[in-house]
């Protein structure tokens, strides 16, 4: 599965009409990142991770945040064009987690969008923020279903099902359909995946790559391809867009969810983040790479650009 998605991020970032990588200045920036910068754990004051005291409670909320880990393209319309989107829900997450307990996969399965609002921090007085509450809803539902039909009502059942495989676990998460990040692009199928892999990669650091975060094959892993990555890329020199792509962009003009010229920003991205991986003689894996390009992304001047915006359930 890993390999198909390298393979379509390449063909696509091969044929691309609206952008090019700059293959020749691959190498020196890969060389120039602080490879020493990747995280080794989740940050404790936007998660819930306490991995020996509560091990259920700590999987239940890496698969809660994760089944609602989308909403950049709301996220400037309910939290204000120069906040983090992500930092605002987790932290929200965490804190319900803290002092509410952890929900059941029961709950899960019944919550309507005013509880998922509650439970991520959004204002459902905002008609956007209600419309994003109203998705997290759905995906919550979908995780609770699974969870309590398929493995007792144990989030840990369903990270244990996967039998130490990250391949596995991204094949039981995609059974959900917000979770089925697969493009098309020309007639060709596109798959990303990007919260079913966020998902493993997140729980291996929860658990500190032991126990239930220990996946033998989480090295295969790819990028978690959004809009923050190719952002940083394409204001780094990395990624070049046409005039007009780039135009809109910068307009805030939103880029529509599955269209050419947004599959084509997110497999070019995936593609660019292999070539850096490749370039350093695989010394470091391709998530590494994700953490150090999005944490950059979160910092410094990047935010004075505008991402391409695109409303879409898979990030």
């Amino acid at each position: 599965m890993f390999d198909s998605i390298r393979a379509a991020a390449a063909e696509v970032a091969a044929g691309a009409r609206h952008l090019r990588i700059r293959h020749d200045r691959i190498a020196a920036f890969a060389a120039s990142l602080p490879l020493t910068s990747a995280p080794t754990g989740l940050d404790p004051a936007l998660h819930y991770v306490e991995p020996e005291r509560d091990p259920e409670g700590t999987a239940a909320f890496v698969l809660t945040l994760d089944s609602v880990n989308f909403g950049s393209g709301w996220f400037p319309a309910v939290f204000g064009p120069q906040a983090s989107g992500y930092a605002e829900v987790a932290g929200a997450l965490a804190g319900h987690f803290r002092t509410g307990g952890t929900p059941t996969a029961a709950a899960l399965a019944r919550l309507d969008g005013t509880g998922a609002a509650a439970l991520t921090g959004l204002d459902p007085r905002n008609p956007d923020a209600r419309a994003l509450a109203d998705l997290f809803a759905r995906a919550l539902n979908d995780l609770g279903r699974l969870v309590e039909a398929g493995h007792g009502g144990r989030f840990l059942g369903l990270v244990e099902a996967a039998g130490g495989s990250a391949e596995a676990l991204v094949q039981s998460l995609r059974r959900m359909p917000l979770f089925e990040d697969v493009a098309d692009w020309r007639g060709r199928r596109v798959p990303f995946l990007k919260r079913a892999q966020i998902a493993v990669a997140d729980l291996a650091l929860a658990f500190g790559g032991r126990g239930p975060g220990r996946f033998a094959d989480a090295g295969r892993l790819t990028i978690f391809a959004d809009n923050l990555v190719p952002h940083v890329l394409r204001h780094d020199g990395l990624l070049d867009y046409s005039p007009d792509l780039a135009a809109r962009i910068d307009r805030g003009e939103p880029i529509p969810a599955g269209s050419e010229e947004e599959v084509e920003i997110r497999a070019a991205a995936v593609h660019a983040v292999e070539l850096m991986r490749a370039a350093l003689g695989d010394a470091v894996t391709s998530v590494q790479l994700d953490h150090i390009l999005w944490n950059r992304g979160e910092s410094g001047g990047y935010r004075r650009w505008p991402r391409h915006a695109t409303r879409s359930v898979f990030y």
